[in-house]
């Protein structure tokens, strides 16, 4: 009986010995995150943006209003992907997180691109960038467990995330850094 018991306690110890080894091993085991490149989104226009089809140029992605203080951001963001189309993809996420500044259907948001400001980069369906309702590309523009770079919180409109030419996070952006200024410039 003392011999059943010994060789029983033995092989718990055993067995607790090789789940501990193959819980460190699963533990160590880096996690896979994903890229910009899975993502696809409904566009303003109504068609669709595949970031898969952006691989091999920057990304700077943005949240967007037509009736805040940073509004004119536009003009500054036309002229930087005329001026660097070749390497840089802008795409904007219209959204009403903050202060109901963009209260507008997508048609009323691509109506008042055009007209005031001549968008010509990709943009958007309107989505949620904060909240329990955050669009999944946002969630993975915000959070370091899902991007493997950086936590971002986004305070108001026209925060901009830099993506690199592999699809991976690069920078982020306050709304007050202008996007012509040499702090974004500087990374394409």
């Amino acid at each position: 009986m003392i011999k059943a018991l010994t060789l029983s306690i033995a092989l718990i110890g055993c067995m607790a010995g090789s789940k501990k080894e193959k819980a460190t091993a699963f533990a160590e085991r880096p996690v896979v995150l994903q890229n910009i490149y899975s993502f696809k989104v409904a566009a303003l226009d109504g068609g669709s943006i595949d970031f898969s089809t952006f691989k091999g140029k920057k990304i700077l992605i943005v949240n967007t209003a037509s009736k805040c203080g940073y509004t004119p951001q536009y003009k500054e963001l036309e002229q930087l992907y005329t001026q660097y189309k070749e390497k840089l993809v802008i795409v904007g996420f219209p959204a009403n997180n903050f202060g109901a500044q963009e209260p507008g259907t997508n048609a009323e948001i691509n109506e008042f691109c055009q007209k005031n400001y001549g968008v010509s980069f990709p943009m958007a369906a309107k989505i949620s960038v904060k909240g329990d309702d955050i669009a999944p590309i946002y969630k993975w523009l915000t959070q370091k467990t899902e991007n493997g770079v950086l936590d971002a919180e986004i305070r108001w409109n026209f925060n901009k995330f830099l993506i690199d030419e592999n699809g991976n996070m690069l920078a982020y952006f306050p709304s007050k850094v202008n996007p012509l200024s040499e702090e974004i410039t500087g990374k394409l």
